[in-house]
Order: structure tokens, then sequence, then C-alpha cells
């Protein structure tokens, strides 16, 4: 490895451990926190990758080998995930139900407000990828295989992840579809 993919791959390990500290300071509803994160590199990377061509082949939904290649090439992810917790704020049905006590019979129906908590906290991170200058994308389908791996425990039930790069061209544009 160079010296200068040494330097890149620190300060893009850097700036992940700062999307995390921004994804947990964001803003949380009742100030109740639901969100977790964590940074994968090195084997945790290509066993996600792995996941997502299995998703993409076991499905025919070929974007996730084109994502999963990404992946492999990205220096390391940001994941980000909410646990499903109703937030007992009366007057809301925001979920769809008629108050948080007709939610909680179905517990795999996510409050509205995990949701949101888990968006605000995405935004915050991408944000300082974005002020660093580190190509970023948000990717459902990692996300999806890491909720499927386990990676940040069973509780957690919806999980975007953020692969980082620093390149001379953007490897997260002008994909094959």
């Amino acid at each position: 490895m160079t010296e200068e993919h040494k330097i890149l791959d620190k300060t893009i390990l850097d700036v992940a451990a700062k999307m995390v500290l921004a994804a947990r300071t964001a803003p949380k509803t009742r100030g109740r926190n639901t969100i977790e994160m964590a940074i994968l590199s090195g084997d945790q990377k290509i066993n996600l990758a792995e996941q997502m061509k299995t998703i993409g082949m076991e499905t025919g939904a070929h974007y996730f080998e084109r994502d999963a290649a990404n992946v492999l090439q990205s220096s390391c992810l940001v994941l980000i995930g909410t646990r499903i917790q109703t937030m007992q704020l009366p007057h809301c049905g925001l979920c769809g139900f008629a108050d948080c006590e007709s939610k909680e019979k179905y517990k795999k129906v996510p409050c509205a407000y995990n949701i949101t908590d888990l968006g605000i906290a995405l935004g915050s991170a991408v944000s300082v990828a974005m002020d660093h200058r580190i190509d970023n994308r948000v990717m459902y389908t990692a996300g999806m295989a890491a909720r499927d791996l386990h990676l940040m425990g069973p509780d957690i039930k919806m999980v975007l992840a953020v692969p980082l790069s620093a390149s001379s061209k953007n490897i997260f544009f002008d994909r094959k579809t």
C-alpha cells in the first residue's frame, strides 16, 4: 500500500468516527435513543458484500450485487440503525394505529419516530462526510445485509449503510443499473 493510500484510509476512518459522533448527537424524539452505529472495514466489509451478493442472487434484485461491488471498493462503511420502540406520545397515530398501545401489538411495525430519528441521524452523518469531501452513498441494500447478519445486534431492525471512498472518480456514480 502506498503512503497516499495509508493517509486516505486513516483519514476516512477518522471521518467515519466523526460521522458516528454526529449521528449520536443528532436530535432524538423525546431525547430517547433508539439509534446504534458501527463502522465496518476489512473482513467485516467483505462478509457484508458477500451477503449482499447472496441477497441479489436469491431475489433477482441485481442492484444488490452492483452495490456489493461498491462496498468492496470502499474504504469502510458507517452503519446506522434503529430498534423499534414507541415513543408513547399522546394523540399521535403517525404509524397508522390509533395510539402507541395499539401499535405495541404489532412488534415488527416501526414507530414513525424511529424512522424519523434514523433519517435525522443519517443526515447528520453524511453531512460530516460531505464537509470532509469524502465520497459516500446511502445504501439500503448494504443496510439490509447488515441487518440480516445481525451486525448491530438482533434488536436493530432497520439499518442504512454509508460506504466511504476517496478517489479521483466517485465510485458511487455512473454505475450500471
